[in-house]
């Protein structure tokens, strides 16, 4: 005899769940009508509706597992991690504070309900979270980082870059943490945000946000070949990136006079971002330092248009009415 399920000396047929096969939603929706109390399943569901942006259902079958069993924390978490995308604090809060005290081993639910009380600007009780799940393990990086977040958030500069050093001890490769002590050390204008900087890129050297971080960072402290080379590669990878266009005519135009180049990236910067105001502003002055005032004047009334209150725009036209041009605004 051949059958799908597994079959006894008896003539019985016993259920036999075949782990070949991949989980697409509709073998879900039919293993839930033939288990309808199997919580797992709906928390399946709810996580592949999650990935195809049906937070609906998503949401109603975190609620359906709930109903199913109440007592597995994973379960409440999904459901307070979707509220806290939708900016829904108190019933997320209601949920991870359930998560929590269904696993008191567990540091998850505590992370997470110190982020919210981040979110919230309570610090002590943040941190008050966060000292408790260090308590559970006092090597997860994740809560150093916290830490280093809290402090930061709270205004002190000295116990966050401390704290975020120690998330980086404990995971070389915690790549927030690395973005959190670029910033801290380049606002104290500090040389060691360089080894943070070079270490985002070195982490994800495909990752557009370090690379403009870095290159922001070099264009600002005088190392234009290392932000033109970070740009460069941020056009590469996101070719419709608008600022890496931007960034550069501006190092062009700022830093090396160099117009017709200048203009050609914020032309390129504009036809990413046909509303980009700063960009029409910044071409018309290439056009300005060039003597095509008529081109010049152009831009700036696009710039003016698209921002009412550009006051440089503004001041530009001035400029050109005095140098004879009649300008029409």
């Amino acid at each position: 005899m051949t059958c799908w399920s597994a079959c006894s000396t008896s003539g019985e047929k016993t259920a036999l769940v075949d782990h070949t096969r991949p989980w697409t939603l509709a073998r879900v929706d039919s293993a839930i009508l033939a288990d309808p109390d199997n919580a797992a399943l709906f928390a399946r569901r709810a996580r592949m509706n999650l990935a195809r942006d049906s937070v609906r259902g998503a949401m109603n079958d975190w609620k359906r597992a709930i109903l199913v069993d109440s007592t597995n924390f994973r379960w409440h978490l999904g459901l307070g991690d979707l509220y806290f995308s939708k900016a829904d604090l108190v019933n997320a809060e209601i949920e991870f504070t359930k998560a929590r005290n269904l696993a008191l081993d567990s540091t998850e639910a505590r992370f997470k309900l110190a982020e919210l009380r981040l979110l919230q600007r309570d610090h002590v009780n943040a941190m008050a979270e966060v000292n408790d799940a260090l308590r559970i393990d006092d090597q997860n990086a994740r809560g150093y980082f916290l830490k280093g977040w809290i402090h930061r958030e709270a205004g002190d500069t000295s116990l966050a870059i401390s704290s975020y050093r120690t998330a980086i001890e404990r995971d070389p490769d915690l790549y927030e943490a690395y973005m959190a002590l670029a910033q801290l050390h380049a606002g104290q204008n500090d040389p060691l945000a360089w080894q943070y900087y070079n270490s985002l890129v070195d982490l994800r050297p495909k990752s557009v946000e370090a690379l403009y971080a870095r290159g922001l960072y070099a264009q600002e402290h005088g190392r234009d070949s290392i932000a033109l080379a970070d740009y460069a590669l941020i056009k590469t990878l996101d070719p419709n990136n608008p600022t890496a266009w931007y960034n550069t005519g501006f190092i062009y135009l700022e830093h090396q006079d160099r117009f017709e180049a200048a203009r050609e990236e914020f032309t390129g910067a504009i036809e990413r971002m046909p509303t980009y105001a700063q960009a029409y502003y910044n071409r018309g002055l290439t056009y300005e330092f060039e003597g095509v005032l008529d081109s010049a004047a152009k831009d700036f009334r696009v710039a003016l248009a698209l921002m009412p209150d550009f006051d440089a725009a503004a001041h530009g036209l001035d400029r050109l009415q005095k140098r004879g041009l009649r300008v029409l605004r």
